[in-house]
């Protein structure tokens, strides 16, 4: 069974148990919901293809091509170590069913020798969405770093996944945004794609990648 750090089983028993609140039992499980980050690209897609053209609409599509690797990349890798969640195995861990919070009891004894905790796939897409969208549109890094932390909250708050395993998904996450960034550049350089410029602000951030400048 994969080992739990006692520093990693103190901070799910702190944001789980410990540092809970009626409002916290509301919001939090909208980070969860995996349609919440397809809302956010299709905020992003009309905003940004209103400003810059329909020729915008390929960094969504690379968008989604990073989540689904970053997801899939997640399943092996469950499959693997196959770590219990805690809602499986930690005694007095809060979790939702059918929509109402409950508690495991305190003496629980985990029924299971296999599960999918590791790595949190959450976390996993919501970073590589945030840094393939920051690398895409400078101007989000104001604000868009907040969505993994936040979906990594909501994932132990949930009782689905200890803090390593949110910590594991955000690497995994950022691993696979950064090759799909890195492979985007190398294509726009090779067939000189383009694409309308960004403000000049942007421009700097952007570098000759995003922008396919050619020589």
């Amino acid at each position: 069974m994969f080992p739990t750090l006692p520093a990693d089983q103190a901070l799910l028993l702190l944001l789980n148990q410990d540092w809970r609140a009626p409002v916290l039992d509301l919001v939090l499980p909208l980070f969860s919901l995996r349609s919440l980050l397809f809302v956010i690209l299709s905020g992003l897609l009309v905003w940004r293809c209103q400003k810059r053209g329909k020729s915008q609409a390929l960094y969504f599509i690379l968008l989604v091509l990073a989540m689904g690797v970053s997801d899939l990349a997640c399943t092996q890798v469950k499959r693997a170590v196959g770590r219990l969640r805690p809602e499986n195995a930690v005694g007095g861990t809060f979790h939702q069913q059918s929509g109402q919070w409950q508690r495991l009891p305190v003496d629980l004894a985990p029924d299971r020798e296999r599960g999918t905790s590791f790595p949190s796939a959450h976390a996993a897409n919501s970073a590589a969405l945030a840094l393939l969208a920051m690398c895409f549109w400078p101007r989000l890094r104001r604000g868009l770093w907040a969505l993994p932390l936040l979906v990594g909250w909501s994932r132990v708050y949930l009782g689905k996944h200890y803090p390593t395993d949110v910590l594991g998904g955000w690497l995994l996450g950022l691993c696979v945004g950064w090759l799909v960034w890195l492979l985007w550049r190398a294509a726009a350089r090779r067939w000189c794609l383009q694409l309308r410029a960004e403000p000049a602000e942007e421009k700097a951030e952007y570098a000759s990648g995003g922008q396919g400048r050619c020589p």
